[in-house]
């Protein structure tokens, strides 16, 4: 199942350097346009004529006049400077693997001309005018997904992506055509681009790639700790369970945001219940999976929220080398291109997918198990013993959460050396973007086998006794999917209401 971006407007979104949030990445990623602010071209164009004029008084300047990586002691003449560049983009295009999917390529070329729009990197505008244009006729770049360490940047993804701006390398079209790079270009009504000094590296240096893929990541997953949110709700009203545990001055006690905000939608969703237990009412204490949802999914929100902010620092930042700083323009050879924040925010995004996962998979076993279902059919069947109801719907999950804790495995403290010890320390940052992408889809299955439960549990019982929104909820639910009255496949129906996760109809149910 694919990972659900937010649907895109119609009007385009004006690129000026700042300001870029993850739900703009997450919006030209699904198909939004794009424009280039006036103003920040202005300012391309005098670091670029600034890189030209350092160029010309013989100032030695990293991937211009020297060679890449460990040949960085190799010098190269002016007549060179322009070729190699178009060299380095051929040569770095190493990657291996299936490609990337189209909306994770839109999100990093839509990183890389914010990046290039602040005026630090001497491209020239034209460079960016073309990247604008591939992003507007939906001509995206064929990147394998396999082929970048996170440090020198996104060096084997970006220079596939960028073999496209000069005629080369491959393409697929808004019909989902694969085109070579020539035809990409003329279907865009583009001429194949002759790079100028700095160009190619300043296009394959930097953190675009893990930082858009970080930034579709941080969107969906906030969109799931919120449906984790609702569908808790759910079962816990088919369990029957304790309110108390949600009160605000409980949680004003331990005021971590997170915690607070699903505790306060849990109220709301709850609010009108005639379903769950109220003080004096049964037992004093619910297991953990219950009573401490404002917990679990508060620390969840928490991870969650601490990997946006790392991101949201690269979807604005300049993140190639060399650099042009300071008046009058000098140029620095740095290091910004460095995906370590990114890689240990990705690692700490994964932790928290995997942990809300593994609750919503406590709950699923809990709805399902005759000892502790509070008197609901064993496997929520309705023949028990010739039927076996969700049973194995419960193994699905388990499986899921037990891929999610080995995606869960941290990347930020493996490193292995590159280019002859030059660059001995790297970040593995989209390693750690791409196993984010994959826990983002398993952890959206997870949900999904919980809602699913939740529901047919819900529906054994009174449905007139469930509170409004859990009611709506419910309803959302058996627009696609029938009661389970005797058995049959969980797979269509899981995969019916995988697609409400996240979707803007849930969304429109949560306080």
């Amino acid at each position: 199942m694919a990972t659900r971006t937010l649907d895109a407007p119609a009007r385009p979104l004006t690129l000026r350097g700042d300001g870029l949030s993850a739900r703009d990445v997450a919006q030209v990623a699904a198909g939004r346009p794009v424009a280039l602010d006036p103003a920040a071209l202005c300012g391309v164009e005098g670091a670029y004529r600034a890189l030209t004029g350092l160029i010309a008084g013989g100032e030695p300047i990293y991937g211009v006049t020297t060679g890449y990586g460990a040949l960085v002691g190799f010098h190269v003449g002016a007549e060179q400077s322009r070729a190699m560049q178009l060299a380095l983009l051929r040569s770095h295009a190493a990657g291996l693997g299936e490609d990337l999917p189209r909306d994770a390529v839109r999100a990093a070329l839509t990183v890389r001309i914010n990046g290039l729009l602040r005026g630090h990197s001497g491209v020239r505008p034209v460079v960016l005018e073309h990247l604008a244009a591939l992003l507007n006729e939906d001509v995206v770049p064929c990147v394998p997904r396999t082929g970048s360490l996170g440090a020198s940047g996104d060096l084997a993804p970006s220079a596939h992506a960028s073999l496209v701006l000069v005629g080369e390398g491959e393409a697929t079209d808004a019909a989902g055509r694969r085109l070579d790079g020539a035809q990409a270009l003329a279907a865009a009504g583009l001429e194949p681009l002759v790079l100028e000094p700095k160009e190619g590296l300043a296009l394959i240096n930097g953190t675009h790639f893990m930082a858009g893929l970080g930034a579709l990541a941080t969107v969906a997953a906030e969109r799931l700790v919120d449906a984790a949110d609702a569908i808790a709700a759910l079962s816990i009203e088919a369990l029957h369970g304790a309110t108390a545990a949600f009160d605000a001055d409980v949680h004003a006690l331990r005021p971590l945001p997170g915690q607070v905000r699903t505790a306060e939608r849990l109220r709301a969703m709850l609010a009108g219940s005639r379903s769950t237990r109220g003080a004096g009412d049964g037992p004093l204490q619910d297991a953990y999976s219950l009573r401490c949802v404002p917990q679990v999914h508060g620390a969840a929100r928490e991870g969650i929220g601490f990997c946006g902010r790392l991101v949201a620092v690269d979807l604005d930042a300049v993140t190639d080398n060399p650099v042009l700083v300071g008046d009058p323009p000098r140029v620095v050879s740095a290091g910004n291109f460095h995906g370590q924040s990114l890689a240990l925010a990705l690692d700490t995004l994964r932790l928290a997918l995997a942990d809300l996962a593994a609750v919503s998979e406590r709950r699923t076993f809990r709805l399902l198990s005759p000892s502790l279902n509070e008197g609901l059919p064993p496997f929520l069947t309705r023949d028990p013993g010739a039927g076996s109801g969700l049973m194995i719907a419960q193994y699905t999950a388990a499986a899921l959460v037990g891929e999610l804790r080995a995606l869960a495995h941290p990347v930020s403290v493996d490193s292995i050396p590159t280019s002859d010890n030059q660059e001995d320390h790297v970040s593995m940052g989209m390693t750690g973007a791409l196993m984010a992408r994959d826990a983002v889809d398993r952890v959206r299955d997870v949900l999904a086998v919980e809602l699913l439960c939740a529901a047919q549990a819900a529906s054994l019982g009174d449905t007139d006794a469930l509170a409004p929104r859990t009611a709506a909820l419910l309803t959302l639910v058996r627009e696609r999917v029938a009661p389970l009255e005797e058995d049959r496949s969980p797979t269509p129906d899981l995969r019916s209401v995988a697609s409400l996760i996240g979707s803007d109809q849930l969304a429109a149910l949560l306080p």
